[in-house]
């Protein structure tokens, strides 16, 4: 195993003898234990599961693989949606606690997905009254103005990925219905200024292209019944390169304020297909120093 290379192991008809230094065979027989207590719990164990439960760092007393199923709601298809992995489920933790959450991670961890999901299932259980979702109209090299069409048709593609993760989770007539009746709101951040956001979920998305003043701006918008996730990915920004990502500000200058919390995904938490994971890995280590 390459989590475990000073470790040997040798089958002896129906065992498997485990010979190596002391500190990796501890952590191994860590990770069975949280492997035999998913399946106990689960009664199945995917590769995913696996690569978590053996990749935790239990000498710096990581928190433990959850063993609850951690579904939110059944989607569309009939599908499971929940926490997947130890930072999502965090995130669920962490959002019950806080009004303020900041999502921070690379991309594929599944920071928007777990976001939309957690606006869904407060909506249901009216806890709140609408949902809105939020992201600056920033890209590479891209400007809203030389996209064709009329303002909405201009701003849909960049609020795509929202609209994907609620289809996911709302039948498609629903959400049509929940959309007319801003019920669900899917807005480019500028269209937040001067309002304020009360009795509702509000994720701003992709919160590394919001300026300092936009950030300032959507967290001071926020009602008495309100709560905010920010996710982002400080690897991918894509404002001009002489301005400043706001969220590196916000989450420099907010961490210790009570009821907001921060939730950093890593490489471990990508849910896509594995090669993302390589990916994000190959291109980190092509950016550090030589």
């Amino acid at each position: 195993m390459s989590k475990f290379p000073k470790l040997q192991f040798v089958a002896r008809g129906e065992e498997i003898k485990m010979l190596g230094d002391e500190t990796s065979m501890n952590s191994f027989e860590a990770g069975m234990k949280v492997l035999e207590k998913l399946y106990t719990s689960k009664g199945e164990l995917t590769e995913h599961l696996i690569h978590e439960a053996l990749h935790i760092d239990y000498k710096a007393n990581q928190v433990e693989v959850s063993t609850s199923d951690d579904v939110l709601l059944i989607g569309t298809r009939g599908q499971k949606i929940k926490a997947r992995t130890m930072n999502q489920r965090k995130m669920l933790d962490e959002s019950k606690k806080n009004d303020i959450l900041f999502a921070i991670g690379p991309a594929g961890t599944g920071k928007t997905y777990t976001a939309v999901a957690l606006a869904v299932v407060a909506l249901k259980e009216r806890e709140i009254k609408r949902i809105i979702l939020t992201r600056p109209a920033v890209e590479a090299g891209e400007n809203l103005g030389f996209l064709p069409g009329d303002l909405k048709e201009k701003i849909d593609p960049y609020l795509r990925p929202l609209y994907d993760a609620l289809e996911d989770m709302i039948p498609n007539d629903k959400l049509k219905s929940m959309i007319e009746s801003r019920t669900v709101e899917i807005a480019p951040l500028a269209f937040m200024r001067g309002r304020t956001l009360d009795n509702c979920y509000v994720i701003l998305d992709e919160a590394q292209n919001s300026t300092d003043l936009q950030l300032k701006m959507f967290l001071t918008r926020m009602g008495p019944n309100a709560k905010l996730i920010i996710t982002g990915d400080l690897t991918q920004i894509d404002l001009p390169k002489k301005q400043m990502s706001g969220l590196f500000r916000a989450m420099k200058i907010l961490r210790n304020i009570e009821g907001i919390s921060i939730v950093e995904l890593d490489t471990q938490d990508v849910v896509r297909h594995k090669l993302v994971k390589e990916i994000i890995k190959a291109y980190d280590k092509a950016e550090e120093p030589q």
